[in-house]
């Protein structure tokens, strides 16, 4: 009995404590045998005591097939990620006990997560968003379950979505719509956008907003990437005086006055709006990452990248990087590459010179607002010339060129943009774009020696085949100073065959085409693959237009059809009149028009000139004798170039009698005493070197001149300032007279001779060449010495 007792005691002991026992949401799930895997994401998001609290809770249950039924990997990734985990787990569960009597269709209940789900019922089934619930109402002490089956998936909201939802935010939508970053700022992120609203926008400057739309994946991108950090920073992370690093790569600052936050200057109006991705904080001006320099305007643009380049090119970076104040009118690429072709190489390649003056030409000493620019006004650039202000519906044009984007603003002035190059006016002639390129200094001095500045300067029209000084660099060496030492003759010649009367643009060339230059010789168009060639010289640089003509500038000289003898560059030569009569008068011009080779050393009309008085007379009263043995000797019966001469070479003549070379300092001298002043002027049938003294055979006449060579007289010093010694040392040789002639063939002094030495006072001649000359009845030694200060 005692015993019944006890045990009926303890029956009912354990009666009232199951009485007083707790069921909570989560012990229903715990004893579910549907939702062992929603219990081990409530375990592992650490969620089992929140749910356990009073709640009161209504928890959305998917069962273990709902999980199951997730993408293959979700889930796993989702107990590995227990922030976004809890974040699901929550927009499960609302903070209220909801029956499902209590759910009505279209209801849109707000889960603990702030995001709403959708209750819909069809046909007395219930869904919440598109799960269907399977069993209802299983009652716990702190809320309520519904078993559903398919786990529900939070709406994604992202900084982008922020922006595009906002109705004080429709500049910025459109910006980062028209800057193409919309993609980017939905991606995972986190993010934080600082947000300037409409308002913002509007206080630009005006014509800012729309010169950034115009350049949106350039100083749009740049400015939208500068209201971004690539981190999520809340307004409790931000303190005062920090600094955060934007996507634009740019600093901003932090500042926080009075508990208002200032981002640079701008004010945060609301803070901490939460996205998936980030979080957007609300600011009332637009922050400029302002760029210091008009070039730094051009240089970020992606549509100045020619402008950049040039700019560079002409070495005015720094120039426009300075104080200033510069209005810049800044032409984009398609604006130079509306230039006719060639034109923008021709340009870069001479960056010193036109370059510089067309980049000077859009620029303007002072800040112009495109609210002060006025029609018809003409503002003066840094290249000194004016350009037009023209105002029409509207539009503003500088000379012809629109302005497309106004008012970019920086630290040193302002930039427009146009689309057209400004062209400065035209240079008046043909020789004023010479006169004026960097790269046509060879060509420059070329005319001007050849006395062709007053015709080229004419009215014209003509056109001109420039050659660079790299394409005169090319000709063989010797030839350029060959030319420029008969200027009237050869040089004239090859520059009349750069030109062609009449105005012919590159457009107006033919392929094939024979244009007949001022030479009256023919020059050959051929086109090939867009490029042009006249001869074989490559147009690299076309349709330079002046008052008075066209210039395209080629890459190589053009010559002439060849003379065709060592004949014709005698008579064709202005400096060897002389030669050519001797020549003619010896009968030996057909002779040197034949096949050849031949190599002539012509001495010019000064070589003649400089023989003792009467000797040229005499030499002509004998040409089949004296006369063609003196030219014979100098011509040798081969094709022998500057290059092939070595220093103590001898050499055959046609006479038969040999001549030396001798080469000190890079000069070649003939016999010692004639000096090669023009090498290598080619022709068909051999070459002619140009020389400044006459070379004599042993015998002429009845006078013998003697062989330096082969006579032992010494004259020093050579050179010499004050005094030259003669020291005959040859036995039975005896001079009487001793004579100095200049180059003009002048004699400046003349002494008589005693005994075999001699000194010669030279101190107060001029400084130069000289002929030192002694003589007795028959015989002439002639020595060249030179008189230096």
């Amino acid at each position: 009995m005692k015993t019944f007792t006890k045990f009926s005691l303890f029956l009912a002991l354990i009666g009232f404590l199951s009485s007083q026992a707790q069921t909570t949401v989560v012990d229903i799930i715990v004893n579910s045998e549907d939702h062992n895997t929603l219990e081990t994401a409530v375990i592992s998001a650490d969620l089992a005591t929140t749910l356990s609290g009073s709640g009161p809770f209504t928890v959305f249950a998917p069962t273990d097939s709902a999980f199951a039924a997730l993408p293959d990997g979700t889930l796993d990734n989702l107990l590995a990620d227990t922030v976004q985990l809890k974040d699901i787990l929550f927009y499960h569960v609302l903070s209220d006990s909801v029956q499902s009597g209590d759910l009505m269709d279209g209801q849109s209940p707000t889960t603990l997560l702030g995001k709403d789900v959708a209750v819909t019922i069809r046909n007395d089934s219930v869904f919440i968003n598109d799960a269907l619930v399977t069993m209802a109402d299983l009652v716990a002490d702190n809320g309520v379950i519904h078993v559903i089956d398919a786990v529900l998936l939070p709406p994604r909201v992202s900084v982008v979505d922020v922006i595009v939802n906002s109705e004080v935010h429709n500049t910025l939508e459109a910006a980062v719509l028209a800057a193409g970053l919309a993609d980017t700022l939905d991606s995972a992120g986190p993010f934080t956008v600082f947000a300037p609203t409409d308002d913002a926008f509007e206080a630009l400057p005006e014509g800012a907003l729309d010169a950034l739309l115009a350049d949106p994946a350039g100083a749009l991108t740049d400015i939208l990437l500068y209201h971004v950090l690539g981190s999520e920073n809340r307004s409790t992370d931000l303190s005062d005086g920090q600094t955060v690093t934007t996507l634009a790569g740019e600093d901003i600052s932090i500042a926080i006055r009075n508990d208002s936050v200032f981002i640079n200057d701008a004010l945060v109006t609301m803070a901490d709006i939460l996205t998936d991705n980030g979080v957007v904080h609300v600011i009332d001006a637009v922050l400029m990452n302002t760029t210091t320099t008009v070039v730094d305007i051009i240089t970020n643009s992606e549509d100045h990248m020619t402008l950049e380049a040039a700019v560079v090119a002409a070495d005015l970076v720094e120039t426009l990087s300075g104080d200033g104040p510069f209005t810049v009118f800044a032409p984009t690429d398609d604006a130079f590459a509306l230039l006719p072709n060639g034109i923008l190489d021709t340009l870069l390649a001479d960056p010193s010179g036109e370059l510089t003056n067309i980049l000077l030409y859009h620029v303007v000493n002072g800040q112009a607002l495109s609210s002060e620019l006025v029609d018809g006004d003409s503002i003066t650039t840094l290249l000194n010339e004016d350009v037009i202000i023209r105002i029409s519906n509207d539009s503003v044009f500088i000379n012809d060129a629109l302005v497309t984007g106004v008012d970019i603003i920086t630290d040193n002035g302002v930039v427009h943009v146009i689309d057209a190059v400004l062209l400065p006016p035209a240079p008046t002639t043909v020789v004023d774009v010479i006169v004026n390129s960097e790269d046509h200094m060879t060509l420059e001095a070329a005319v001007v020696a050849a006395n062709l500045v007053e015709t080229l300067s004419g009215e014209g029209p003509f056109t001109v085949f420039a050659p660079t000084d790299d394409a005169f660099a090319l000709l063989p060496e010797g030839v350029l100073e060959s030319l420029l030492v008969d200027p009237s003759g050869q040089l004239t010649n090859i520059l009349l065959y750069h030109v062609v009367n009449g105005q012919a643009l590159s457009s107006e060339l033919v392929d094939g085409d024979s244009i007949t230059t001022l030479l009256n010789e023919d020059v050959i168009v051929r086109i090939s693959n867009d490029s042009v060639f006249i001869n074989e010289a490559l147009v690299t640089g076309a349709d330079i237009i002046t008052d008075n003509g066209v210039v395209h500038v080629i890459d190589a000289v053009l010559l002439p059809p060849a003379q065709t003898t060592i004949v014709d560059v005698v008579v064709n030569s202005e400096i060897h009149n002389t030669l050519e009569a001797a020549v003619i008068a010896a009968d030996l011009a057909e002779t040197l028009s034949g096949e050849g080779p031949f190599t002539l050393f012509a001495p010019t009309d000064a070589a003649f000139d400089a023989l003792p008085s009467g000797t040229l007379d005499t030499l002509l009263m004998d040409p089949s004798g004296a006369l063609t043995n003196i030219l014979l000797y100098h011509v040798l019966g081969e094709d022998v170039r500057s290059t092939d001469l070595s220093d103590g070479q001898s050499a055959t003549t046609l006479l038969s009698q040999d001549i030396s070379i001798s080469i000190s300092n890079d000069t070649v001298f003939i016999n010692d005493i004639a000096m090669v002043v023009s090498a290598d002027i080619v022709t068909d049938n051999g070459v002619v070197h140009v020389i400044d003294a006459v070379l004599l055979p042993s015998t002429t006449t009845s006078t013998v001149f003697l062989d330096n060579s082969l006579v032992d007289v010494q004259v020093f010093p050579n050179p010499s300032s004050k005094e030259v010694f003669i020291n005959v040392l040859e036995s039975g040789l005896n001079f009487d007279r001793v004579r100095v002639i200049n180059m003009q063939g002048s004699t400046v002094m003349e002494r008589d001779l005693m005994g075999s030495q001699y000194r010669l006072k030279v101190d107060r001649l001029v400084h130069g060449q000289y002929i030192l000359q002694l003589t007795n009845d028959q015989q002439v030694f002639q020595h060249k010495i030179l008189v230096q200060p």
